[in-house]
């Protein structure tokens, strides 16, 4: 499939941009900034409670529910599949999700509006079919059509989808040592090798590496 407009430069000077979007509103936005970056962090809680439901799906598991609340938490409730996998898939399982709406964004322009409406079919599902409540129903049934609305009446695809990605991987490492805490130490009790803080730099170290094998594979030229 042809990539457009992704010369190592443009994409730098979008990264950057996206970079200072951010943290602009994140520490000089104030109230506002608050506001603005509030559907982020939904959008972490559900990459976060997705990547378990995966993990349980894959190892031959079934999810019987997913919460999202309003302070930002949530959980998933499932039967069978592997426990280890299962944790995990929460804040690796969302880096790995964050990764790669960056590096559609990034790498393939015309895939971008699809992988906006598939996101926006993902959270549909997840609110119907794994329903915990009208609240978390609620509010990715709204997510869900604010996405598709953006894909299918403007043109900023692209942007949006890496803004996504980015601000939520952003979101997830600077969070590492709050976000996973519970599942750190339900990890620590599953594979006690390390203690839950142990785990928990082990866990960072392989976000951060997925994001830079990312960023260095979306900066590589394409020959040909």
């Amino acid at each position: 499939m042809a990539i457009q407009n992704n010369k190592p430069g443009g994409i730098v000077l979008r990264l950057l941009g996206i970079l200072a979007i951010y943290f602009g509103l994140k520490f000089y936005g104030g109230e506002a900034g608050r506001l603005i970056l509030y559907p982020i962090t939904r959008l972490v809680t559900f990459l976060h409670e997705f990547g378990h439901a995966i993990g349980a799906v894959i190892t031959g598991g079934s999810v019987e529910g997913i919460q999202i609340n309003n302070d930002g938490s949530g959980f998933t409730t499932t039967r069978g599949g592997s426990r280890a996998v299962i944790l995990m898939g929460g804040y690796i399982g969302s880096a790995i999700m964050g990764n790669l709406l960056v590096f559609i964004g990034a790498r393939y322009e015309k895939w971008s509006g699809y992988t906006i409406k598939l996101l926006a079919i993902l959270m549909a599902f997840t609110g119907l079919f794994w329903f915990n409540s009208i609240y978390s129903t609620g509010i990715l049934l709204l997510f869900a059509f604010v996405l598709w609305i953006i894909s299918a009446k403007t043109s900023f695809d692209r942007e949006i989808l890496m803004f996504l990605g980015l601000a939520s991987l952003l979101y997830i490492i600077q969070d590492f040592r709050i976000g996973p805490s519970s599942d750190l130490s339900a990890y620590a009790e599953t594979i006690p090798v390390l203690p839950a803080q142990g785990w928990m730099y082990v866990w960072l170290a392989i976000v951060v590496l997925l994001s830079l094998i990312n960023l260095r594979v979306i900066l590589r030229s394409r020959r040909g």
